[in-house]
């Protein structure tokens, strides 16, 4: 009997605390299966304490009982995969299941060389990258010049791919952006030499390892990375990563159709945070946004740039409920608002007196709109020890109710810290 897959997405601009509930979800599962992005993404999970931030990897790692898999979605840096490796088998983690798709992308030090000049290039205008190589191997994918995780199995095939992409890339380099050429022995020796020998018992056909599970009635989970605001084709583009994390982007990332999955979790945090640039309608400039920088210790796990916060936008998150197909939500980060005597929720946004209950489809709308608030009570107390619904003071079960009933879908669980084991049910 088969049994249907699970997703898990973001359902703002990334850094909602995926990390934490995917690896809650986990739990239950036998595959953990990333499907798009690359090393831009990081999430954190606390376990004992002990924080392990990750990448690549997919959270299930930390369980025994789980094969994580990096799907072909993914655009894979392997220096970036082997040194996470090495960071967790240093804490003493089993990493011998993980599983990495022939068919997903390399990064290589090329498209790192063009993302850093590029987003120089820009000026003002830059899009706010990592500068880690992940918009110029997805477009290299999208051109069809791009090698893949397979290509590294035969060095013949290798070295004449890359050398046709690097002649290319190098006149880019020297003619556009005045730098030196690479060298394609020096790529080749490092990716065919060094790290080839590290990755090729991970390497597999993850589609049919991703089908054979589903059809033995075992649990799978499709982790994106990111966020529903990044998305290539629905987030507020251009400032977006260069895939699709929506609900959507799981079966062409995993390799599933549709009809394998039904149930889609939605992680939103209790207020809103965005790094880098691009429209942000309930962003704060005040010291409430310092305290929630503060107190959620809003900065990048990766990039350790400090994010920009702002209050909690319905209208974001109906708009994710549709694109995702959302069945439920998990809220984290409640207890960052433990301090407020005020808490306010965009519940629509104005412009020349038309009201949009949903995300305007046309940028220049969203640039300019005023949000609408709702003003609700703070409870000033701290969440950090609550563990059953009962134990929220009553302020915050309303506000959690209120977001509920903005939203559409149920709020199964609730984060009220960083720590594995602090949440609680919420909601059946």
């Amino acid at each position: 009997m088969r049994v249907p897959a699970t997703v898990v997405v973001g359902t703002q601009w990334g850094d909602e605390g995926k990390g934490k509930f995917t690896d809650l979800v986990a739990k239950e599962m036998h595959l953990v299966v990333r499907y798009q992005g690359g090393h831009n993404a990081g999430h954190t999970i606390v376990v004992d304490g002990e924080s392990f931030a990750l990448q690549l990897v997919p959270s299930g790692i930390l369980y025994d009982h789980i094969t994580p898999v990096i799907g072909n979605g993914v655009v894979v840096d392997p220096r970036v995969l082997i040194a996470e490796i090495d960071m967790l088998e240093a804490k003493g983690v089993d990493t011998s299941r993980l599983r990495v798709s022939g068919n997903a992308h390399l990064i290589l030090p090329y498209h790192q060389q063009l993302d850093k000049v590029a987003e120089r290039y820009l000026g003002r205008n830059k899009l706010g990258t990592t500068k880690r190589g992940i918009g110029p191997a997805y477009a290299d994918k999208a051109a069809r010049v791009g090698l893949r995780v397979q290509d590294l199995l035969d060095p013949k095939i290798f070295r004449q791919k890359l050398e046709v992409a690097l002649r290319e890339k190098n006149a880019v380099l020297a003619k556009v952006y005045n730098q030196l050429p690479l060298s394609a022995d020096d790529i080749a020796a490092e990716y065919l030499d060094e790290c080839l020998p590290r990755i090729r018992p991970l390497i597999t056909d993850t589609v049919s390892l991703v089908h054979d599970a589903l059809e033995a009635g075992q649990h799978v989970l499709l982790e994106g990375a990111q966020a529903t605001f990044l998305d290539l084709d629905h987030g507020t583009y251009p400032y977006v990563t260069s895939s699709n994390p929506v609900a959507g982007g799981a079966c062409t990332g995993a390799g599933i159709g549709p009809r394998y999955i039904d149930r889609v979790m939605g992680i939103a945090k209790a207020y809103v945070t965005r790094v880098g640039a691009g429209p942000f309608p309930t962003e704060l400039h005040d010291e409430v946004g310092d305290l929630l920088v503060d107190r959620g210790g809003e900065y990048g796990t990766n990039t350790g740039r400090r994010r920009r916060t702002g209050w909690f936008d319905a209208v974001m998150l109906r708009h994710a409920v549709r694109l995702n197909s959302l069945s439920e939500l998990a809220l984290t980060k409640l207890d960052v608002l433990d301090t407020l005597p005020e808490l306010r929720v965009c519940v629509a946004y104005e412009l020349d007196g038309e009201r949009y209950e949903h995300l305007p489809y046309h940028q220049s709308v969203l640039h300019k709109v005023t949000p609408v608030y709702e003003r609700l009570p703070g409870w000033q107390t701290d969440l950090t020890k609550a563990t059953e619904r009962h134990h929220l003071p009553a302020a915050a079960l309303d506000y959690v109710a209120f977001l509920e009933a903005q939203v559409g879908v149920p709020i199964r669980l609730v984060g009220v810290g960083p720590g594995r084991e602090q949440f609680l049910q919420f909601a059946a």
